[in-house]
């Protein structure tokens, strides 16, 4: 069975497009409303749970939060992302030998694997750092 368009997924798909960084249901939601865009979140996490599902965006899971961005990167990418303001950066991917090392060292076999990488991005460092003087 094929899955279906619908002006929904549509708009919630531009919205995606307009956001930089990951962003979560209720923050999109908002986005739609201010637009002038009148969709129930509950569909806006339906839909993004299916787009998600399809590989269609990227999810993640920051303080508790599950996060969402439609990603540029054709292939397998993995992320850094600032804890703080939540930049995120696309990043090269570890090299399959690296992990194939690390799995047999612990007496694992690879089925699957995301990285995401958390940490203050330099203007966060920098606000911290005026902020602490």
């Amino acid at each position: 069975m094929g899955e279906r368009n619908t002006r929904q997924k549509d708009v919630i798909r531009e919205a995606l497009q307009g956001a930089d960084d990951f962003i979560s249901a209720q923050q999109l939601h908002a986005r739609l409303e201010d637009a002038g865009e009148h969709i129930a979140l509950a569909t806006v996490y339906r839909q993004l749970g299916a787009m998600a599902d399809a590989k269609q965006v990227d999810t993640v899971r920051l303080n508790g939060q599950q996060l969402f961005r439609l990603c540029n990167a054709g292939g397998h990418h993995h992320h850094l992302m600032c804890v703080s303001c939540g930049r995120t950066v696309e990043i090269d991917p570890p090299s399959e030998a690296w992990l194939q090392s690390v799995a047999q060292q612990h007496d694992f076999t690879i089925e699957s694997h995301t990285l995401e990488v958390f940490g203050l991005c330099a203007d966060c460092r920098a606000a911290r750092g005026a902020s602490a003087a």
